[in-house]
């Protein structure tokens, strides 16, 4: 744990001065409450910042990105058609072509039937931009790895090269054990995964991607799915039959351990969905003191506040991407041990 923290400081070193000042400048004092005559609502103002969206508001007049909306429902087929259509020139919610947009979820407006809803929303719209800068990044590490083969990494893959020298030699080879190239690419591809996501979610403006319940499901739904599929005959033979136990025991036990293989996944989810979310919450509301009390002294206070919870928000983006890939791992290596049961 301590050689990550180490490689965060020194890797991470740049990223800080960049980071520092985001929530100060990134974050729209007006929003779309301030202009008009309305008290400021620090609740819908955060949630709207936390939760996912069929626009991606940046800034003000001008600074809305309407996203596409593609929807299935038996009744009337497959349409696609801009999330524009759904606000008029006040930007108050209308119905357009028989659908009708509440609490952000899309309905059929005759009979108020859910839709199945495919749309590029703003959290789908922040997981492309994410696979892509993964793609480019190691696409690039990889070139310069075969470019330098047998010398010193230089440029992005020495930047890079150890990390994943310490995902592979601290995380996944200790808890696995000698069958861990096996899933190596997947400890990677989840640990920058999280990692840029984390990074991401701290930039003014940008979607609360690993703060998605749905995606730190998804993450942790991969991770169940690896590990019982990849279970040995000893990681089954403990759940069901366990060795040493006598058989009124069996009758507890058996039930224990069939729910203890659904509550890791859950907990993958819940712990990387609740840091990430609380993060930004608490980060949140003390930019909103400024405007709730509109004070210079209150926003210069909270102004100091954000930068220093700025910069552990960094610490946990790191530390959350090590936890979820640590906990992958040692599950995953739990259901591949071998056990030597002594009866």
């Amino acid at each position: 744990m301590s050689q990550f923290l180490s490689i965060l400081r020194k890797n991470f070193i740049a990223f800080f001065a960049f980071f520092l000042m985001i929530p100060v400048v990134g974050f729209s004092a007006q929003d779309e409450h301030a202009d008009s005559e309305e008290p400021f609502n620090a609740s819908q103002v955060i949630l709207h910042h936390v939760m996912d969206d069929h626009i991606w508001h940046l800034w003000d007049h001008g600074g809305t990105i309407y996203l596409p909306v593609i929807v299935y429902s038996s009744e009337r087929g497959l349409d696609v058609f801009s999330s524009r259509n759904f606000y008029d020139e006040h930007h108050n919610v209308v119905e357009y072509n028989g659908y009708v947009l509440d609490h952000n979820h899309i309905y059929l407006a005759d009979s108020h039937k859910a839709v199945l809803d495919l749309s590029i929303t703003k959290n789908v719209a922040m997981l492309f931009i994410n696979a892509a800068l993964l793609l480019l990044i190691f696409l690039a590490v990889a070139k310069g790895y075969q470019k330098n083969k047998g010398k010193a990494p230089t440029g992005i893959q020495s930047f890079f090269e150890p990390i994943i020298i310490f995902v592979r030699d601290e995380i996944v080879k200790p808890n696995i054990g000698h069958h861990y190239e096996k899933f190596l690419p997947y400890m990677l591809t989840l640990f920058f995964f999280i990692l840029f996501g984390n990074l991401l979610g701290l930039l003014p403006g940008a979607g609360n991607l690993t703060g998605n319940i749905a995606v730190t499901l998804t993450l942790a739904a991969l991770t169940f799915i690896i590990t019982n599929f990849n279970g040995n005959k000893a990681y089954w033979g403990h759940i069901f039959w366990t060795p040493g136990v006598p058989l009124p025991l069996r009758l507890i036990i058996l039930p224990v351990e069939l729910v203890g293989i659904f509550t890791k996944p859950i907990s993958l989810t819940i712990r990387l969905f609740v840091a990430i979310t609380a993060g930004h919450i608490v980060l949140l509301s003390l930019i909103c003191l400024a405007f709730i009390f509109k004070s210079v002294w209150v926003g210069a206070g909270s102004t100091v506040m954000v930068l220093f919870i700025s910069l552990i928000e960094l610490l946990v983006a790191g530390i959350q991407a090590y936890v979820f890939v640590l906990f992958s791992s040692l599950y995953i290596g739990m259901a591949m041990a071998e056990h030597d049961d002594h009866h």
